[in-house]
């Protein structure tokens, strides 16, 4: 009997021992993800860092703070603020940073100095903001916007150095105003075209009428020459007509005589074509034996004259 109880007692005091090694390493030994850092104190006060990996600390003697996040944080700020040509807009601002790890000094600043950096940094960043763009022109902010961007990186950096953080990049996002402005813009920028578009219409009209003209001039110039090349072959067919009707009816002929053969020849010839075309209009012409010589006597008349003023050239 007195074995048993020795053994239960046994028993009790390895399963108690078993517990309590349970117990501290439970309390003891913790793991930290990879990119972190745990903040560890002893009696409330700063002690050490816990890197990443499997860690020991002292129960009740020694407790985790946090755990501090080394990658790189994204904080988006929305400002409002007012260019220098009076037009109310929102600047959307991208800012990323991480803490610094050069050395132990920067987590802890960046653990013990700063409450709520993300607060913090929204302050600066609509500090630099409202100090940059009021000496701006709407056109100017959206043109410069890497200037806005590099002057919030350059002067956060400065600023945020002291408590441990570094500014990795600085971006402007977004330029948002209020939206009668961009509807404003938008018709600026309609008329501009439009305005565009109806010049080059015009010149392109202008260059049509230009072509045009100077078609037409040249059709009128080659008209103009093809009608003196036609006179001047038919006043060769008429000479030619002449002599062969003098060789053939005497030389004592009249070059006048023969001349008004082949003119009322050539007036019978119209007469007929004008009739074989049906679309001809009705023409009232003279056609007794006197407005027949009058007829002969003009057309004579006009010739002599050509004649005379080919011969003057």
């Amino acid at each position: 009997m007195n074995e048993i109880l020795a053994n239960v007692n046994t028993i009790g005091t390895l399963f108690f021992i078993v517990l309590a090694i349970a117990v501290v390493c439970f309390l003891s030994l913790f793991t930290v993800s990879q990119q972190r850092v745990a903040v560890i104190e002893r009696f409330g006060k700063f002690n050490r860092l816990a890197s990443a990996g499997l860690n020991f600390k002292i129960p009740f003697i020694e407790t985790i703070r946090q755990y501090a996040d080394l990658q790189i944080v994204q904080l988006n700020v929305q400002t409002n603020t007012k260019t220098k040509d009076n037009v109310t807009l929102e600047i959307i601002t991208s800012v990323q940073i991480k803490i610094n790890t050069d050395n132990q000094n920067n987590i802890y600043n960046a653990i013990y100095q700063l409450s709520n950096p993300n607060e913090q940094i929204r302050s600066y960043v609509f500090d630099i903001v409202r100090a940059k763009v009021p000496s701006m022109t709407l056109d100017n902010v959206y043109e410069n916007k890497d200037v806005i961007a590099q002057e919030i990186e350059s002067s956060l950096a400065s600023q945020m150095a002291a408590f441990g953080y570094t500014v990795v990049k600085s971006l402007v996002t977004d330029v948002r105003p209020d939206q009668r402005v961009l509807d404003a813009m938008n018709q600026i920028n309609e008329q501009a075209r439009l305005r565009d578009a109806a010049q080059s219409k015009a010149e392109a009209d202008k260059i049509i009428l230009v072509k045009k003209a100077e078609a037409e001039s040249e059709a009128m110039k080659l008209s103009g020459k093809g009608i003196a090349d036609q006179r001047k072959e038919i006043i060769n067919g008429l000479k030619d007509s002449v002599a062969e009707l003098r060789d053939v009816l005497g030389h004592n002929v009249k070059a006048t005589e023969v001349m008004q053969l082949v003119l009322i020849t050539q007036y019978f010839d119209a007469l007929k074509e004008i009739g074989a075309n049906s679309k001809t209009n009705t023409l009232l012409l003279p056609h007794t034996p006197s407005g027949m010589q009058s007829l002969v006597e003009q057309m004579l008349s006009a010739d002599l004259t050509s004649h005379a003023s080919d011969g003057s050239k």
